[in-house]
């Protein structure tokens, strides 16, 4: 514990919180060891205050249906958080008006002046009610996600547990739970479109506040997006449907042969094109199970990284099944205080889950790496960009190992999928990234307009051998399923970015494990102290998303893929 932080601190107690933040509000710094002080007891403050915030925030995904659970997050959201940020804001000026800042002339020093400087340029107090209610908004999207349950075969299932149904070789099973999902989804279409409709507004009101023209050019300032432009993005969408897009539909076409139909149909999508029995990787109820098999695979990669997996327990810091209550998707949040990662996922069974447990295990090595090498929490986290190279590459080198769930045949299977999806997800990225350019750039457009841009963009970006006719509503509103509209606006060109970083992590460990592997874990242990192009050289890859880049990478993946059986 600190010394400067009292024990049994209640950070949901403002009347607590407060006289510590403005004794550092007070404090003189009268030389550089001043600075150094004040800035680490910021730091275990911050730590101290963001850890339970990161708790309220898992709980309340973990069980979207307790209502005390739902009481203290909001009561975080609405109490502290708005409080805390007008003090921070203060915090921040004091930094870097400090005189003696110049002196304490480090690396990770500079880049927090320039991240701290583009956060005071761009706070204004008048956002901060918007941002609460942004989060409350965006939470009651959640807890409708949370509340979709579908009764298929006599049972209630999540719409995560219906995904394993989309694997059967059976075409009407897979017809069928297909239609039972989007009809779930659709009947929620209304309200889902009501709280988008509220949250753009909200978001353009922020940017305006802000004195930006628009949420996108705002929320480039909010992200610390030096290093890349929205031309850039709009030209990797380009490069996408240049590039990619031919080879998805390659792939796809080949699939419908192997299957025997002249088109794809939605349900198609995700069974095995030889009628092979889907991909079972472990018991749905059987979770002890799967971690232990993902432990043995991140151990035939590095038994370092399977050493820092297994600090990781189920009821402590994973929460990995799929059960009522539950939010939709995974995640990994990174504890501050106690440095450690927590993971949490709805895990049914399928093969997705175990590559979901990968991704999000390389997110949770790059906390602990970080944790074990820098010490101000300011500067411990990497740009969004680089810390989704930590998690997609370990879904790419850790392909390699599947026998640990499957026959020999089987983990060729996996292995072919985890590069498949690699690359069918860039175009996806590259939908929803156009979606957002689009949506905030235009934010007084209406439902009809809305449903038109995307469709638009699905039309450019999506494979052409599948076959929606007759499923023109539920295509026309696909993109509600993707959370991080909600929760995260402009939160998904980083997962483009971070693959083209993965996919060439991917060729280099492929050439030299050994060195491939170090340059990870030394990239990892920067954590946020450097800036991006940085970040990707120390992993020896290349900071560039552009069709130079793009282009033999998608040529690598087509080759690997042609020398393992479909």
């Amino acid at each position: 514990m600190s010394e400067f932080i009292p024990a049994n601190l209640d950070c949901s107690d403002w009347s607590q919180l407060e006289p510590l933040f403005q004794a550092l509000l007070d404090r003189p710094l009268e030389s550089v060891a001043d600075l150094k002080q004040w800035l680490a007891d910021f730091s275990d403050l911050d730590a101290e205050v963001d850890e339970y915030g990161s708790w309220r925030y898992i709980d309340n995904t973990c069980h979207t249906d307790d209502e005390e659970i739902e009481k203290a997050f909001m009561h975080f959201v609405e109490n502290i958080e708005p409080k805390l940020k007008p003090i921070f804001f203060e915090l921040q000026k004091k930094f870097l008006a400090c005189e003696f800042r110049e002196q304490f002339d480090r690396p990770e020093i500079r880049l927090l002046a320039r991240n701290w400087q583009a956060d005071v340029d761009v706070f204004r107090e008048e956002n901060i009610p918007l941002q609460t209610e942004d989060t409350k908004l965006s939470t009651e999207y959640g807890k409708i996600c949370g509340e979709m349950m579908i009764e298929f075969q006599g049972k209630q299932r999540t719409i995560q547990q219906m995904a394993k149904f989309l694997e059967e070789n059976d075409r009407d099973t897979r017809k069928q739970a297909w239609q039972l999902i989007v009809d779930r989804r659709l009947k929620d279409r209304d309200r889902i479109d009501d709280i988008f409709e509220k949250l753009v507004p909200l978001r353009d009101k922020m940017g305006q506040n802000a004195g930006h023209d628009n949420y996108r050019s705002y929320i480039w300032q909010v992200k610390k997006r030096f290093d890349y432009t929205p031309d850039d993005c709009l030209q990797f969408g380009q490069s996408c449907e240049d590039l990619i897009v031919p080879l998805v539909e390659e792939l796809d076409r080949e699939k419908a042969a192997d299957l025997g139909v002249e088109q794809l149909r939605p349900w198609d999508t995700s069974v095995d094109p030889k009628g092979r029995p889907p991909l079972r990787p472990f018991e749905e109820d059987d979770i002890e199970g799967f971690v232990t098999k993902t432990r043995n695979m991140f151990n035939r990669v590095s038994p370092v990284l399977a050493e820092q997996f297994g600090t990781m327990k189920l009821g402590d810091t994973l929460d990995l099944d799929s059960r009522k209550g539950k939010r939709p998707g995974g995640y990994q949040c990174s504890l501050e205080k106690s440095k450690k990662p927590f993971i949490f996922m709805n895990a049914a069974g399928v093969q997705g889950d175990v590559e979901t447990l990968l991704h999000e295990g390389g997110h949770a090595f790059h906390h602990i790496e970080a944790c074990d090498h820098v010490d101000l929490v300011f500067v411990r986290h990497a740009p969004l960009e680089f810390c989704e190279v930590a998690s997609m590459s370990m879904e790419l080198i850790a392909a390699d190992s599947y026998d640990e769930f499957y026959n020999p045949d089987d983990a060729s299977r996996a292995k072919r999928l985890a590069i498949e999806r690699a690359v069918r997800v860039l175009p996806w990225v590259a939908i929803i990234d156009g979606f957002q350019h689009w949506i905030y750039t235009n934010p007084t457009h209406t439902r009809d307009e809305r449903t038109a841009h995307w469709l638009s963009l699905l039309d450019r970006l999506s494979s052409k051998a599948v076959d929606w006719t007759g499923f023109e509503t539920p295509r026309e509103s696909m993109w509600q399923r993707q959370t991080h509209l909600f929760g995260v606006p402009f939160y998904y060109i980083e997962y483009g970015i971070a693959q083209i970083g993965s996919l060439q992590m991917w060729l280099q460990y492929r050439n030299d494990p050994d060195a491939a592997l170090a340059n990870y874990r030394n990239a990892l242990a920067l954590g946020g102290t450097r800036p991006l192009p940085e970040l990707f050289a120390a992993a020896g890859v290349k900071f560039d998303f552009s069709a130079d880049t793009i282009a033999p990478l998608v040529e690598a993946a087509r080759e690997e893929l042609a020398a393992i059986p479909a």
